[in-house]
């Protein structure tokens, strides 16, 4: 079982790559694969075209507040276990888990631990764990997965997005995850912004993370995305999704 989270600033596409990454996966034959959303703003069941009933956080939070009435004979650890079942969504290769924002004003130590023990119970069923999580790493920084074969940090080619890309890697390095390998992807702009940053001072777009690719602005991308449509729903010749493939045959 490998892991491979994603990060990056909001806006930048890093839920788009996600979602390439596990289609390039599911083509693979790389199966089955469990798919994280760990970032509050929680939309990479619109990539992958499947909806969530509920939250993991949302469960925990229920499991947490009837901790004083448990069945008889039936421990925290189980009766979430249990529930935790009721968040997962299946789908044809792929299972999606959304993990959702913490919230309560309480102390969440021990949901923290369990939920961090169902997940390592979780990850045994699959072959691939592809985790798209916010700017903070929230879930990341609370350990919910200890160790992450590969890291990829999504960035614009714009000074902001790449300075947010390189402390997106120094918040790896701070909470100290066990990530592998680390590098960074850029998602170009559209042709008329692209064109304006050839204007930037020399080095203005330099970063620290070893570059891994880039992939294209691809207008059916943003077409199919106004309509609704998932990954799986573009058009084999689509440019983006050719670039992004081509990224994860390096990997």
């Amino acid at each position: 079982m490998a892991t491979i989270a994603l990060a990056g600033k909001g806006g930048s596409g890093k839920t788009t790559i996600a979602s390439f990454v596990v289609d390039y996966l599911l083509r693979r034959g790389e199966r089955p694969i469990l798919a994280v959303d760990a970032d509050p703003n929680s939309n990479l069941n619109e990539g992958l075209g499947v909806k969530f009933p509920r939250t993991v956080i949302s469960v925990v939070d229920e499991i947490m507040e009837k901790k004083e009435e448990l069945p008889a004979g039936m421990t925290k650890d189980r009766l979430l276990e249990f529930h935790l079942q009721d968040a997962l969504t299946e789908s044809e290769g792929f299972d999606l888990l959304v993990m959702g924002r913490t919230e309560g004003p309480g102390c969440y130590c021990r949901a923290n631990d369990l939920l961090r023990n169902f997940m390592e119970k979780l990850k045994e069923n699959y072959q691939y764990v592809v985790m798209d999580n916010e700017a903070g790493m929230e879930h990341l920084s609370r350990r919910t997965t200890r160790d992450v074969d590969i890291l990829l940090i999504i960035a614009n080619p714009t000074p902001v997005s790449l300075r947010s890309a390189e402390r997106i890697h120094e918040t790896a390095g701070k909470i100290k995850l066990n990530v592998k390998k680390s590098y960074l992807i850029i998602n170009e702009l559209p042709a008329t912004i692209n064109g304006s940053l050839a204007n930037l001072p020399a080095g203005a777009t330099k970063t620290i993370l070893p570059l891994l690719g880039k992939v294209p602005y691809d207008e059916e991308l943003l077409r199919n995305s106004i309509n609704g449509g998932s990954v799986f729903d573009l058009p084999e010749n689509s440019i983006a999704r050719k670039a992004a493939f081509e990224i994860m045959e390096k990997l």
